[in-house]
């Protein structure tokens, strides 16, 4: 399951292309010989030798393409052996040309391995701020089990303008996910102003409403300290939730964003906020106020929380993927594997795959254990009357 705070192993398509990259001077070597001794003497092959080490320098490293190169040279000269040549200023000719094509090999693998080792060195540390940004879910918190969808749209990417973060609170968990407008740095920079207010906040905020206005007060401090930061120009949405130990609920707070799908067995209700906020970054355009739902939420319950790159994905018809009914399709699959079947699933029905950020959030509340009956014991005889 693609999920932030944890590295993707290369693909077998990946692995497959490497391995034939590494195979391909050598098969080179294999049929430009088979070519050179199995047809007549009129016609040459030992040209094509030179491609071998010109391609070892994609895949190999240097001593591994000075290898080849060196390896070619000695291929051609068994060539000209095998032929009972005398004409050494030919074969010293072509030597020198693969071993110059060899050495501009060598360089070419040179600058790719820095290139390479400086991408390896960027990508540590971006997963390092990844993981401070956006911190990997726990699989439970409390009464409730965490699966999570998280795929950022810029290729190779690994952290997008969508958002979460989950929280045990005295008697409650707490859970935001929000999208911020737009995509790129700017969006990400957002996303981590907003999860850093939400982390300041959220074991101090009496409600979910003081919450969201401190989400909003974190923005406004932020703006203020660098008006240039392109943060100031965009706005997010986010959903707020809070699950109560003691009771069987969900109070939701919705700051623009879309609706929570409710899942009870086959049955799948968005949540219905009859007065829901506005966007963070844009209550200074009108009075904002906000309105806390209570849905009940107990076991065996599931909730989808999600971003408009799930429910907007478009097909070819232009038609938005129909999420609600899918979900009604998977109430027999187990709750964990959920992220990974709708992963496939909205990569297939997306016009071009996966075009904007991804996040989704499956929060299961856990049936509750079984009681064991309770023994009964048998009834003392009656003592006898004294």
């Amino acid at each position: 399951m693609p999920d932030a705070g944890h590295r993707r192993p290369p693909g077998r398509a990946e692995r497959t292309q490497f391995n034939i990259g590494r195979a391909l001077p050598f098969l080179i070597l294999v049929m430009t010989a088979a070519a050179d001794l199995f047809t007549p003497d009129e016609e040459r092959f030992e040209r094509l030798l030179v491609a071998a080490p010109a391609l070892a320098a994609v895949t190999w490293s240097v001593r591994g393409t000075i290898g080849i190169g060196l390896l070619a040279m000695g291929v051609r000269a068994l060539l000209h052996l095998g032929r009972s040549e005398t004409l050494v200023p030919e074969l010293l000719a072509s030597e020198v040309v693969i071993a110059l094509v060899t050495a501009a090999s060598a360089w070419v693998s040179l600058v790719r391995t820095r290139y390479e080792r400086d991408l390896r060195e960027v990508t540590a540390v971006a997963e390092v701020v990844q993981r401070v940004v956006l911190r990997p879910l726990p699989d439970r918190l409390g009464r409730f089990d965490l699966h999570l969808l998280y795929v950022a749209a810029a290729a190779k990417a690994r952290i997008g303008g969508d958002f979460y973060e989950a929280v045990r609170v005295p008697g409650a968990v707490r859970i935001m996910l929000g999208d911020v407008q737009g995509k790129g740095l700017g969006a990400v920079e957002t996303a981590s102003v907003l999860l850093g207010a939400f982390r300041a906040a959220v074991n101090r905020a009496p409600d979910l409403a003081a919450l969201a206005d401190t989400l909003d007060e974190g923005l406004t401090r932020y703006n203020g300290w660098d008006p240039e930061s392109d943060a100031a120009e965009r706005f997010a949405t986010v959903v707020l939730v809070e699950f109560p130990d003691d009771r069987d609920i969900a109070r939701l707070l919705s700051c623009g964003h879309p609706a929570p799908l409710i899942q009870r067995g086959a049955e799948v209700t968005p949540v219905v906020f009859a007065d829901p906020s506005l966007p963070v970054n844009l209550a200074g355009l009108a009075e904002n106020h906000h309105r806390i739902e209570e849905v009940p939420f107990g076991p065996g319950d599931r909730m989808l929380l999600f971003t408009d790159g799930v429910s907007e994905t478009r097909d070819r018809a232009g038609t938005f993927y129909p999420l609600e009914t899918r979900l009604r399709g998977w109430a027999r699959d187990p709750a964990d594997e959920l992220p990974e079947i709708l992963h496939r699933d909205l990569a297939a029905y997306g016009v071009d795959g996966l075009d904007d950020d991804v996040a989704a959030l499956l929060v299961v509340r856990a049936p509750e254990p079984a009681r064991p009956p309770e023994s009964v014991s048998p009834p003392e005889p009656a003592r006898p009357s004294s």
